[in-house]
């Protein structure tokens, strides 16, 4: 029986990979924008595309970077992605054994790659800690699935306890991969094709076309999906929406952040975003003299933060004292933004 929500998505089986992931209670750990494939279909961007970490939207220069982020969002657990991250085999190694010393065994963590790995790479990540492995098999192998090295793989990972399944875009060619892993008795998981601005001429060259003026979904992508599913048979399958990605999994992530990161006086919504006023002044001197303007109007400390030239506060306490204090400022607006260090403005208005 299939369950379908509001976004389209549906599923007859669930990992608990996703259900975290449906909660936002998993963080990214991007461990390398290497990779040796080429898939046409590849939303990393160019910025990306280097042996570079990242824990969400954080750059991990160090182990603690990486656990601050996970503990910010009280992540329950961590989906490691790339690039091809098993070309750094060592460093997944390396961050999920912290990840389970720091955060117990019950932090769970999943694994995607495009590679095969053998009896002995499998081993080293059980070794580790790994609860889950996602394999990403090239569109040019789904003829051949049942004597392809995947199939091992997922042997393999059995032998070690790792819960495994496939996970692929829905284009042409999934009723071979459902066919496989039904008979492998592991799931499958189908994502709505997407385009972004690092795939759009390669996948418009393939003839793909956007689902309307407002979705980054491909037209066919979901049909696809889900006349598999009524034509029976499609096991443990899940088809996740580009509208779930960023109406449920990345909201539930960003509400989570602000639950444990919005000051006193952030007002969080119901997005996950964050508003608050900010007068960004001429200079520090500037700021100083419009927070002890503000301390004079009554305003507690706690509802008051300097950043540099950056004075910010309620943004309900800027609409009252926006006229008191525009001399030696630049601007005084009403920000909304992502519950980040320095996250991207969502909208700001002027007052």
């Amino acid at each position: 029986m299939s369950e379908v929500n509001n976004t389209g998505s549906f599923h007859t089986y669930l990992s608990e990979g996703c259900r975290l992931c449906q909660q936002g209670a998993k963080m990214v750990l991007f461990v390398t924008g290497v990779c040796h494939r080429d898939c046409f279909y590849c939303p990393v961007s160019a910025e990306r595309r280097k042996d570079v970490v990242f824990a969400n939207e954080r750059v991990v220069n160090c182990d603690q970077d990486l656990i601050e982020e996970a503990r910010i969002m009280n992540a329950l657990g961590t989906g490691i992605t790339g690039g091809e991250p098993l070309l750094v085999p060592e460093k997944v190694f390396h961050y999920i054994r912290l990840l389970k010393s720091e955060f117990g065994l019950g932090h769970h963590i999943h694994l995607y790659t495009s590679v095969a790995p053998d009896t002995d790479t499998i081993s080293r990540l059980a070794e580790a800690g790994l609860d889950e492995i996602r394999f990403h098999p090239p569109a040019s192998m789904w003829d051949e699935m049942e004597t392809s090295p995947y199939a091992a793989s997922i042997g393999y990972a059995r032998q070690f306890d790792i819960e495994a399944g496939i996970e692929v875009p829905a284009i042409e060619g999934i009723e071979k991969v459902a066919a496989f892993t039904r008979k492998m008795d592991c799931f499958l998981n189908l994502n709505e094709l997407e385009f972004s601005e690092s795939n759009a001429g390669a996948m418009s060259l393939k003839g793909f076309v956007l689902e309307g003026d407002i979705s980054n979904a491909v037209a066919g992508s979901m049909e696809l999906a889900r006349n598999m599913l009524c034509r029976g048979g499609a096991g443990k399958v899940h088809f996740c929406t580009s509208t779930y990605k960023d109406a449920v999994q990345l909201r539930e992530r960003l509400v989570r952040i602000a639950r444990n990161t919005a000051r006193v006086f952030d007002e969080i919504t119901e997005e996950g975003t964050v508003i608050y006023g900010q007068i960004l002044c001429k200079d520090a001197e500037a700021a100083e003299e419009v927070t002890e303007l503000l301390t004079e109007e009554g305003i507690p400390p706690e509802m008051i933060e300097v950043r540099d030239r950056s004075v910010e506060t309620a943004w309900w306490v800027l609409e009252d004292v926006a006229d008191l204090v525009r001399e030696n400022t630049e601007d005084v607006s009403i920000v909304e933004r992502y519950p980040f260090e320095n996250g991207f403005v969502v909208e700001k208005i002027p007052l």
